[in-house]
């Protein structure tokens, strides 16, 4: 079990190179990646039941006893980051796919991955575990709705599809992996390395697919959704870091809460794509570039924030 808890903590820590070395194959190899895509859905319900097995009851007891700080980081998440993907697809002059994709990255919650980023710079983990798991709670809601009234400009949307959608494959896997852990607690202990593991290739799995699938038109549109998904990523880390310093939150909480900004549930617009905009194939593009991007990046800023002394009050950005 040690070699197997090992391999996971590998795997959850490297991710980011993994997914790069994956992607690389995956664009030049597409034949034997792009049949993935059309286990997308199963892939992200694995990799979010995941998720809810490695929430504790005590990470609820930790958002009641510090709301304000977690829902000041949420509403941060949920306003900075879909509003500057709006601002950047128009700025840009986007195609209607492009744009569509960039705003439904945008409009996500956090994911997994912030967590692990957050606990690398030595951040407030139980803050970022919090904001994720409130977050996921809200996306039914809010993730649709942000889309509809973003979005709107570029195609037709069905709110109630996407909402449908989100509960299918965040919600219900997440509660449902919450329920079994307290239910069989012991089980799931002994489960705990393998779930993290698997969670992490469900989603090297969905973006390897992702880039086989879309190879052919990533050689000509993949450069400026690069660009668009590196601004959109420094901005939403600055812009977190900039939250926190007004709230006066300490070192640990701003490192926390930037990452959650800036780090979306980008799995979860790869899906709404497919699923919902079939017609809109390059709108799962930004979501596969966003994923390998957000976690380089989120482990340059991991580096710079442990490295950087603590101060009792953030001072700086």
């Amino acid at each position: 079990m040690n070699k197997l808890a090992n391999l996971s903590q590998k795997i959850t820590q490297n991710i980011g190179l993994i997914i790069i070395v994956f992607s690389i194959i995956a664009y030049f190899l597409p034949q034997y990646f792009s049949w993935m895509t059309s286990y997308t859905t199963i892939f992200l319900v694995i990799a979010m039941f995941g998720m809810g097995t490695n929430i504790d009851t005590r990470d609820f007891k930790e958002l009641i006893k510090n709301p304000k700080e977690v829902l000041i980081g949420s509403l941060a998440q949920f306003t900075i980051m879909p509003l500057l993907a709006w601002f950047l697809a128009i700025v840009f002059h986007v195609n209607k796919d492009i744009a569509l994709g960039i705003i439904l990255v945008g409009s996500c919650p956090g994911g997994t991955a912030s967590n692990v980023i957050t606990h690398i710079a030595r951040g407030d983990v139980s803050m970022s575990v919090s904001m994720t798991i409130l977050s996921t709670l809200l996306a039914p809601i809010i993730t649709p709705a942000l889309i509809y009234l973003l979005a709107g400009r570029w195609v037709d949307i069905s709110i109630i599809a996407m909402f449908k959608s989100v509960i299918k494959v965040i919600l219900l896997p997440v509660l449902l992996g919450i329920s079994i852990k307290k239910m069989n607690p012991t089980v799931i202990s002994k489960s705990k390395d393998v779930f993290p593991l698997i969670s992490s290739l469900a989603i090297i799995l969905i973006i390897s697919g992702i880039i086989g699938a879309n190879a052919d038109k990533i050689a000509q549109s993949g450069l400026i959704v690069l660009v668009i998904v590196a601004i959109h990523n420094a901005l939403g880390l600055l812009g977190g870091l900039l939250v926190a310093k007004l709230a006066k939150m300490d070192y640990d909480k701003a490192t926390a809460l930037a990452i959650e900004v800036g780090m979306q549930n980008s799995g979860l617009a790869i899906e709404l794509a497919s699923v919902n905009f079939a017609l809109n194939p390059l709108a799962t593009l930004p979501g596969a570039i966003f994923s390998i991007w957000h976690n380089i990046a989120g482990s340059i800023f991991a580096s710079i924030r442990r490295n950087k002394p603590k101060k009792k009050l953030i001072a700086t950005i």
